[in-house]
C-alpha cells in the first residue's frame, strides 16, 4: 500500500512540475511547438485519414520525425505497441506510475503483427480500450478510444529514401467547467509532448537500427 501511495504521490509531483512549467511558458508560439514538434506547418494543417474519427476535436496535436528507414521497417514496432505488448517507446517509468504495465520491447515481436480492424488494445491492465480503427500496413494505423474521444493516427510516406512519420491526436474534452478545461490542457499538451517525441525518437531509433540488419527480425 505503501509504495501504490509512493508511486501516486510522484505521479502527481511530476504533473504539477508540468502545470507550472507550462503556466510559465504557454504563449502561442510556444503551444504551437508543444502541439506540432518536428511536424512543416503544411504537415500540421493538412488533413489526414483518421481525422473523421473525432470531428469536432478540442485539441488537436501533429508530431512528426524523419527516418533512415523503409515504411516497411518502420511498421513492425507500430504494429506491436500497446501495454502486454511492444510497450509505447517512450519513458516506461513514467507511464508505469499511471499502471500501464508499459515495457518497451527492443526487438521485433513476431506474435504481435497480425494487427487487423477491430482489434482492441487496452491501456494498462485495467484501463480503457483502443479500437483499430484503419491498418494500411506501411502507410497507416489509426486507433480511437472505445469512448469515441480520443483519436490516434500514424501515417507513414517513403523520404528521401527513408519515412516520414507524421503522429497525430485528436482529443474530444469531457463535459468540464471552462477552468477544469483549461487546466487539462495546460497538463494534457505539454505533458504529450514529453511523452510522445521520447516515442518517436524511440521508433526512429529501432527501426534505423534494425533496417541494416534483417537477419535480427524475428521470423
Amino acid at each position: 500500500m505503501s509504495k501504490l501511495l509512493d508511486r501516486r504521490a510522484a505521479a502527481w509531483t511530476l504533473l504539477g512540475a508540468a502545470v507550472v512549467a507550462a503556466v510559465a511558458a504557454y504563449r502561442p508560439a510556444a503551444r504551437r511547438w508543444y502541439l506540432t514538434w518536428g511536424a512543416t506547418a503544411e504537415e500540421a494543417a493538412q488533413a489526414m485519414p483518421g481525422d473523421e474519427l473525432v470531428p469536432e476535436p478540442d485539441m488537436v496535436s501533429t508530431r512528426a520525425v524523419t527516418i533512415g528507414a523503409p515504411p516497411s521497417a518502420v511498421w513492425p514496432w507500430l504494429a506491436q505497441m500497446g501495454s502486454g505488448r511492444g510497450g509505447a517507446y517512450t519513458y516506461d517509468w513514467i507511464e508505469n506510475l499511471f499502471g500501464l504495465d508499459m515495457h518497451s520491447a527492443g526487438e521485433i515481436l513476431p506474435q504481435f503483427q497480425d494487427l487487423a480492424v477491430g482489434d482492441l488494445l487496452p491501456l494498462g491492465p485495467d484501463g480503457p480500450q483502443m479500437r483499430v480503427e484503419r491498418c494500411e500496413p506501411g502507410r497507416l494505423l489509426a486507433f480511437r478510444s472505445t469512448d469515441g474521444r480520443w483519436a490516434w493516427t500514424f501515417h507513414l510516406t517513403g523520404y528521401r529514401g527513408g519515412t516520414r512519420l507524421i503522429s497525430r491526436n485528436r482529443i474530444a474534452a469531457p463535459d468540464r467547467t471552462r477552468a477544469r478545461r483549461l487546466v487539462d490542457r495546460l497538463v494534457m499538451e505539454p505533458g504529450s509532448l514529453i511523452m510522445e517525441r521520447k516515442m518517436l525518437l524511440g521508433l526512429r531509433e529501432r527501426a534505423e537500427a534494425y533496417a541494416d540488419r534483417p537477419q535480427l527480425v524475428a521470423a
